[in-house]
């Protein structure tokens, strides 16, 4: 049931970030829903109307407290958040998708191999984590994922952007091995290893049983370059970017952070699952839209 006015300026409005009932039909069997026989005050607001306005949030970057009267009341919408993630449902609801968008690109629903790489963003004053990156002169934080050949998700870590690549590297390759023991080769940049210090090849090679595979930049190029595997990660984190509450980090805590980055894939995956094209929102977008693609084809 949601609890929305038939008229005025409360009346329901869709937003370019609203469910379709296409994308309902994906996401509705993966989030938990009220048993009425269970003991405990009937939800005034559906799930779907607690996804619109986090998707909202999500998508235009906005404080909670300023999601649209015609939405589910932000106090509300962020404690399902909270609660979802504290619960472990964002895990859940994220990994459910993965597996099928794998399958049905033909691929097991157990990756083998991923993407490492490291992307720092300023954040806001306050909150936990937060430092300076003398490399990107970006003082905030640094978000560490992994992702498999497709570029989906496997796993986040955001630390205070003054952790290094291969300090940062080795949390999130162990947490890596104890969710995915079937991923055996990760690639990754120079940043993790160089000749000096390749310790965290060693590292993973003996404790993890894992080999990380250095793709290096040919200093002898100028300019940009197709990178053969980090484009894939590098592509995830694009499309990460687009939603504005991840163009930087507002979060307070580096748990809500992760969770939101999931939450922006559960949104991408599930409209892939729906069938729906991706509508670019101006020339710039499309733009890169395409030089994704003929970057993709160069690097396959």
């Amino acid at each position: 049931m949601t609890k929305r006015a038939s008229g005025g300026d409360d009346a329901a409005r869709d937003y370019p970030s609203s469910i379709t009932d296409e994308l309902w039909s994906v996401l509705e069997p993966l989030f938990p829903t009220h048993d009425p026989h269970r003991a405990g005050r009937p939800r005034v607001y559906d799930n779907r109307l607690v996804l619109n306005a986090i998707f909202y949030v999500l998508r235009t970057g906005c404080q909670w407290r300023m999601v649209p009267h015609d939405l589910a009341p932000w106090s509300t919408a962020y404690r399902w958040y909270r609660t979802w993630e504290a619960d472990g449902t964002w895990d859940a609801v994220h990994d459910q998708p993965r597996a099928q968008v794998r399958m049905a690109a033909g691929r097991d629903p157990n990756p083998t191999a991923g993407v490492l790489d490291a992307q720092s963003v300023k954040s806001s004053e306050g909150g936990e984590a937060r430092g300076f990156d003398a490399g990107k002169k970006t003082t905030g934080r640094k978000r560490h994922i992994v992702v498999d050949t497709l570029g989906l998700l496997l796993v986040v870590m955001v630390t205070a952007a003054s952790v290094q690549d291969r300090a940062g590297g080795k949390a999130i390759l162990q947490r890596l091995a104890d969710r995915f023991p079937t991923i055996a080769l990760v690639w990754a940049d120079g940043g993790y290893a160089n000749r000096v210090d390749a310790g965290l090849l060693d590292w993973a090679r003996d404790k993890l049983r894992l080999l990380v595979a250095i793709v290096k930049r040919n200093d002898a190029v100028k300019g940009f370059q197709v990178l053969a595997r980090r484009w894939v990660v590098e592509r995830t984190f694009g499309w990460l970017v687009r939603n504005r509450r991840l163009a930087r980090d507002y979060e307070r805590l580096t748990t809500t952070s992760e969770t939101m980055v999931k939450t922006a894939m559960i949104r991408l995956m599930a409209t892939r699952l729906a069938g729906q094209n991706v509508a670019w929102s101006n020339a710039t977008e499309r733009q890169a839209h395409r030089r994704l693609t003929i970057e993709g084809r160069l690097a396959a």
